[in-house]
């Protein structure tokens, strides 16, 4: 028997919308929830990317394996609808304290009292976020890296009041749906892949911001003298630029700085990364990434 049968993924953006594919794809009924019927339109078409990317993939069942995933997808702007026979809430809605918490709140009284919560929060730390769920016990983080069908982490990462039977409950689902469980100890901001990754980013942007060197030099020493297929540059792209401003605002100045860069440079112009097919590199359509 599978630990969860049916998933609420709750934001459809970039990583929530890979989520809740890897979820279907692996058997689990999925219903993807976001704010408004243009968020949901753009989740859809997320969804459908990556059905035929699935479909295209030699590692995966091929069309009639995504087309099923695909159809096990229900999406809902309408929380109540979103909630209902959830077992398991994965939350990727936006990097905001504030916001997360308030739709928590909003989402609790809708849910089983046995419901199961995971948020998918990069940068904040579970603790501060478990109160507001109404189900301190039931909590945890449960973090993807992008590119969840190549990069398949799931960290695992509970606080002081997370039931351990849950916490290897969740454990076990990572697995399940074809992710390696990284089962963090105790609470880390940044977890383990982000505290090695975010510092490695932000000494690359300084370079850039300082003048040192341009993105495309910072990668090509990267890639030349330790054999890694990408610069930081490149992983910028694939994290996504919205992403990459939300995390360097919150810095030091040369972060907000870069920033600053990142918004009119970028953002402004609709570069979004690898997912508009342009950020610092372009990326023209092709048959397989």
């Amino acid at each position: 028997m599978k630990s969860f049968t049916h998933v609420m993924v709750a934001g459809l953006g970039v990583l929530g919308a890979q989520i809740a594919y890897q979820v279907a794809y692996s058997g689990a009924s999925v219903t993807g929830y976001d704010i408004n019927a243009k968020a949901l339109a753009a989740g859809r078409q997320r969804l459908e990317q990556l059905r035929d990317r699935y479909a295209r993939n030699p590692g995966t069942h091929g069309a009639d394996a995504a087309g099923v995933a695909f159809d096990r997808i229900k999406l809902t702007s309408e929380l109540k609808e979103a909630a209902t026979g959830a077992e398991l809430v994965i939350e990727a809605v936006p990097e905001s304290l504030e916001l997360k918490c308030s739709f928590y709140r909003q989402l609790a009284p809708l849910l089983s009292p046995t419901t199961v919560i995971a948020t998918n929060t990069s940068t904040l730390l579970p603790s501060d976020l478990a109160e507001s769920t109404g189900r301190p016990d039931k909590f945890l983080a449960l973090h993807f890296a992008n590119e969840v069908w190549i990069h398949n982490t799931a960290e695992v990462m509970g606080t002081s009041a997370t039931d351990l039977t849950i916490y290897q409950r969740v454990v076990q689902f990572a697995t399940e749906i074809g992710m390696v469980p990284i089962e963090i100890k105790k609470e880390q901001a940044g977890y383990l892949l982000n505290s090695l990754l975010v510092p490695w980013l932000q000494a690359a942007s300084s370079l850039f911001m300082r003048g040192i060197a341009e993105p495309e030099m910072i990668d090509m020493t990267w890639r030349t003298a330790t054999g890694a297929p990408s610069g930081p540059f490149q992983i910028f792209d694939v994290i996504g630029i919205r992403t990459a401003y939300a995390v360097s605002i919150a810095g030091d100045q040369t972060q907000q700085e870069f920033a600053t860069y990142l918004k009119e440079h970028l953002l402004d112009q609709g570069k979004l990364g690898k997912e508009s097919g342009e950020g610092f590199y372009h990326y023209p359509p092709k048959a397989e990434d």
